[in-house]
């Protein structure tokens, strides 16, 4: 258990140094900015996966009223008299902008709508937390969510759910080996993408009591397709795993990868561990950034 006080607020800076190691953490530019009136945030770093870009984290917060600008490698947001509802339409689906707009327009006065909003479970669980903090949301787990500002939010408790990435990524480790495994705690509801593809491929997935248990059915596993997409798609962020896997498989397989431009860049290394034909044939991308 993790018990968080930010009853006092010392600085509205977050630092490249802390940035840089989390992309994560520029998602406190929005929360910054509703709270106190203003931000000053590093532009973020990350892993190297492709063009991770912030413009729809900027301009949902100049929807809201916010000034912001770019100033020796941070961006600095202001809203000395507050930020104000908005319908804020997202041009592609983003996880990062989706969540920073969201936690902004709590505290914003008036009634803020975000269309074409990211499905995550992540985020059905963050708007779970806000409302038990007192914040007003409806259509959550949808892609329109609306929200009621309020004065302020108050403090909660809240049990943050399993990591579905990590879930998918021990399933398919179990799968890898031959061996069996019971993922205890784990939602089975966050990964059907990844139960479909894995139980084509003679993996058998099912919901235990306590989690989800999985096994190899007998034989070696098959070859299967993979195309990531946003949830409730596969995730990109399972694609490297898929691909070790499928490595193994027999049969051919094809994956696709949709979301990030340079996320094959472990193909090399996998192919340096033993002879296979693995190919890196021109592939669509598209910009939307689930970061």
């Amino acid at each position: 258990m993790l018990e968080l006080s930010a009853r006092h607020i010392t600085s509205t800076t977050a630092p490249y140094d802390l940035v840089r190691k989390m992309r994560a953490s520029f998602l406190v530019l929005g929360p910054l900015v509703a709270r106190c009136g203003r931000g000053r945030v590093s532009m973020p770093g990350g892993c190297d996966i492709g063009v991770r870009p912030v413009d729809l984290h900027i301009k949902g917060l100049q929807c809201l009223g916010a000034e912001v600008e770019l100033h020796e490698g941070y961006i600095e947001a202001r809203a000395p008299k507050g930020l104000r509802g908005a319908e804020i339409v997202f041009p592609s689906v983003s996880v990062g902008a989706t969540e920073n707009l969201l936690m902004a327009a709590t505290l914003a006065k008036g009634e803020s709508v975000l269309t074409n909003a990211a499905r995550e479970p992540e985020i059905t669980d963050l708007a779970d937390c806000l409302v038990a903090m007192g914040a007003e949301i409806d259509g959550i787990g949808s892609d329109r969510l609306t929200v009621r500002g309020v004065a302020g939010l108050h403090g909660a408790r809240h049990t943050v759910i399993p990591d579905r990435i990590e879930t998918g990524t021990y399933m398919m480790a179990a799968a890898a080996t031959g061996g069996e495994a019971l993922l205890v705690g784990a939602r089975l509801d966050h990964v059907e993408a990844v139960r479909r593809i894995l139980e084509s491929a003679g993996i058998c997935v099912a919901e235990a009591d306590d989690g989800i248990a999985v096994r190899r059915r007998n034989g070696r596993l098959a070859g299967v397709d993979v195309m990531t997409e946003p949830y409730p798609g596969f995730p990109t962020d399972l694609q490297a795993q898929i691909m070790a896997l499928m490595a193994i498989a027999e049969g051919a397989s094809m994956i696709t990868e949709t979301i990030f431009e340079n996320r094959f860049m472990h193909v090399p290394e996998l192919a340096r561990m033993g002879p296979t034909s693995m190919s890196t044939a021109p592939r669509p991308w598209c910009a939307a950034s689930p970061g």
